[in-house]
């Protein structure tokens, strides 16, 4: 369960801003964390080239198939066979992307890769759904075009046990310069500088 910090005294002593902070400060910083590094390893070929080919396949999907899928994810989460989620986790973006995290040493608490269709890709962790083209994070940035960003508020995230807003970001083709999917990472907002 997360629990939204909307005061800005308590964004203050969680992040070491001054009494005088507002609500928007955590902003600035989220926002210099995705262009100083996000964007370097969000944009690498690994993940490009992940969503891409991820698309081929989903580009046929309806809605009902989608749905079906995000069932599916839904009840492995709840334990028993977990093909579909032990697939994802196994893929090589997974790999990588638990790499990014990893090498984050504790800023980075969960990182997860979608698709044209708001589908995961590859992901640190198991998200508790598979199917995000119906959230914020998928929406304002994939659905936004290709500088589609959004950084979402400061909550306490009790899997994690720290304050950390999400920011997604819209991945690009270089070629193109269109949207082929999107980025969410989980930020421990505690160790931003």
């Amino acid at each position: 369960m997360r629990k939204t910090i909307a005061a800005a005294a308590v964004l203050s002593a969680v992040i070491g801003f001054t009494a005088n902070a507002t609500a928007a400060d955590y902003k600035v910083a989220l926002g210099n964390l995705i262009d100083s590094d996000v964007r370097s390893w969000a944009q690498s070929d690994t993940v490009v080239n992940a969503i891409k080919e991820q698309n081929k396949s989903s580009a046929a999907l309806s809605q009902a198939d989608i749905d079906a899928k995000d069932k599916q994810w839904r009840a492995e989460t709840k334990g028993g066979d977990q093909k579909m989620i032990n697939a994802v986790l196994a893929n090589s973006l997974s790999a990588y992307l638990k790499d990014v995290k990893e090498k984050s040493q504790g800023k980075y608490t969960e990182i997860f890769v979608m698709d044209m269709k708001g589908l995961n890709v590859g992901q640190s962790d198991v998200t508790s759904d598979y199917w995000q083209g119906d959230e914020a994070k998928w929406q304002k940035t994939y659905g936004a075009g290709p500088a589609g960003v959004l950084i979402d508020e400061v909550e306490f995230d009790d899997s994690s046990q720290t304050y950390q807003s999400q920011v997604s970001v819209a991945i690009v083709d270089p070629a193109t310069k269109e949207p082929i999917g999107a980025v969410t990472v989980g930020v421990n907002v505690e160790m931003l500088e």
